[in-house]
């Protein structure tokens, strides 16, 4: 014999919420099981107990309770994940940035892109420059670089070649030469000073320290520019040689391995040690004890629309209730909508808010802020000195 299911509608006694949620995020916090009761009763009371029955339980409003913190937590994390995720790339996960501020400068990020451009430029970086050879042989002026030197001493990988060498004199042993580029000047000067009958070398007692430094990469920089008689061209590795060797030298280059330089933009570490995208960013739930009271009254608020939408649920389940002689019109679907409407402007309020609070939003208001300030400074009279 079938039975008729028993009527459950709210009774008016919540109990505590403790072990009553199905996530259980928030069911430790002594506050949250305070406050469960009295949002149970908040709720089922704007629904219309007691005057009408409410078809709820307090767990299912503990339920609500407990999304409307998820979702309250879930928009505050996504907006500091929207404000900061430039400066968060890179940061290690293990540093939780739960309601914590995150300084706006990107620090790390700066020094990683200039250790990428360090390697560029051959002023730095993070990946090693390399320095080959290979022999010179007389009558011949092409060499394959991948052949002689990246197969026996880099396992075959593809190299960049950065710098090609010549053997020349050393500037050192040409750093009082009067008649090199540098020299011709300083032989000028001794002149003024009445010591052009004496040796060049004389100089490093008139000039200061730095000079000296100057003059040495003046001399390497003329070799290279206007003196050198060697040149080369490279491709794909391919060194040729001008002019063709008369006999056997070394050739020194600098190098970079390929697959080095390549991996350098990649940050080493395991999956999940640096925050790479929004999905491993390193925030957690926001505790309810922790939200003040302004994002309390929303969550309250959002909880009664959960409710709602719920109870709509439930009621929608039949159009009618037959009674003796009429049929009661049940207003599920009316609730459905009412609800989702009330989510909707309770998220949008939300977002609104947050988006005015953050970094970008604060500074022009600062901006204009200062613009109004001396507007109304140069409004004020300069006040007249008498003697």
């Amino acid at each position: 014999m079938a039975t008729t299911p028993e009527y459950i509608s709210y009774d008016g006694n919540p109990t505590n919420p403790n072990g009553l949620t199905p996530f259980g995020i928030f069911d430790s916090e002594a506050l949250f099981q305070t406050d469960g009761p009295k949002v149970a009763n908040f709720v089922a009371t704007r629904l219309g107990y007691p005057i009408m029955d409410v078809e709820l339980q307090d767990m299912q409003i503990y339920t609500c309770l407990e999304e409307s913190i998820i979702e309250y937590g879930k928009q505050v994390n996504q907006f500091r994940i929207r404000d900061n995720m430039y400066t968060l790339m890179g940061t290690s996960t293990s540093e939780d940035f739960t309601q914590k501020n995150i300084i706006a400068t990107p620090l790390d990020q700066i020094v990683r892109l200039s250790a990428e451009y360090g390697t560029e430029a051959l002023s730095g970086g993070n990946v090693e420059l390399k320095r080959g050879h290979i022999t010179a042989s007389a009558e011949t002026a092409s060499y394959d670089l991948n052949a002689l030197w990246a197969t026996p001493n880099e396992s075959g990988e593809p190299l960049e070649i950065r710098k090609v060498y010549h053997q020349g004199s050393p500037a050192i042993s040409r750093y009082y030469d009067p008649f090199a580029a540098t020299g011709l000047g300083i032989t000028n000067l001794m002149s003024e000073f009445g010591f052009s009958d004496y040796s060049p070398a004389i100089t490093f007692v008139m000039m200061p320290a730095y000079e000296d430094m100057l003059r040495v990469q003046a001399i390497e920089i003329n070799d290279v520019i206007r003196k050198s008689i060697y040149t080369f061209t490279l491709s794909n590795n391919q060194l040729k040689i001008s002019p063709v060797p008369l006999s056997t030298y070394p050739i020194f280059f600098d190098y970079y391995v390929l697959n080095e330089k390549t991996g350098s933009a990649v940050q080493v570490g395991t999956v999940n040690q640096f925050v790479s995208d929004p999905s491993n960013v390193p925030l957690s739930h926001i505790q309810y004890a922790n939200i003040n009271s302004v994002g309390k009254v929303w969550i309250y608020k959002y909880t009664l629309a959960l409710a709602k939408e719920l109870l709509g649920l439930i009621r929608s389940k039949y159009q009618s209730v037959p009674i003796p002689n009429a049929d009661i019109r049940m207003d599920g679907e009316l609730l459905r909508r009412e609800a989702v409407q009330e989510k909707q402007e309770l998220v949008k309020e939300l977002q609104e808010t947050l988006q005015a609070s953050g970094k970008f939003e604060q500074m022009k208001a600062q901006a204009e802020a200062a613009e109004h300030q001396g507007q109304i400074l140069q409004k004020v009279p300069i006040p007249i000195y008498i003697m």
